[in-house]
């Protein structure tokens, strides 16, 4: 039986992305580079972490896989995660001075974009 593992997140710069979903998330992280990991980087070339076309995000669930890819965005998310909080307006004004922005409000939750336009959405956590 198939376990999941990651969930993989095409976008422009993996770097800046990987920290916004590391903050909007409890209990997730950057990943941290080792001796091992850097060698290899360097052994493509890549001296500034920052440019690391591949930056894995994990935590207490399914962990962040960020990759670059070339081509940009181009149409609406076919798979988007959905967050809960308590709080969902608190929460929704955290994401946003994360560099987030709201896409559309409705009764049940409210849509956003993270900084490179993929969608998710916040909801109210019951219970």
């Amino acid at each position: 039986m198939a376990q999941l593992r990651d969930i993989v997140i095409d976008c422009s710069h993996p770097a800046p992305l990987a920290r916004f979903w590391a903050a909007a998330l409890d209990r997730y992280a950057v990943a941290p580079y080792d001796d091992a990991e850097i060698e290899r980087l360097r052994s493509l070339g890549i001296t500034d972490l920052e440019e690391d076309p591949t930056v894995l995000v994990e935590g207490p669930g399914p962990r962040l896989f960020l990759q670059r890819v070339p081509e940009a965005k181009q149409c609406k998310n076919r798979l988007h995660l959905d967050l809960t909080a308590m709080h969902t307006e608190k929460e929704v004004d955290r994401l946003v001075s994360l560099g987030a922005s709201v896409i559309g409000r409705y009764e049940s939750h409210v849509t956003l974009a993270d900084p490179q336009g993929d969608e998710f959405c916040v909801m109210l956590r019951r219970g």
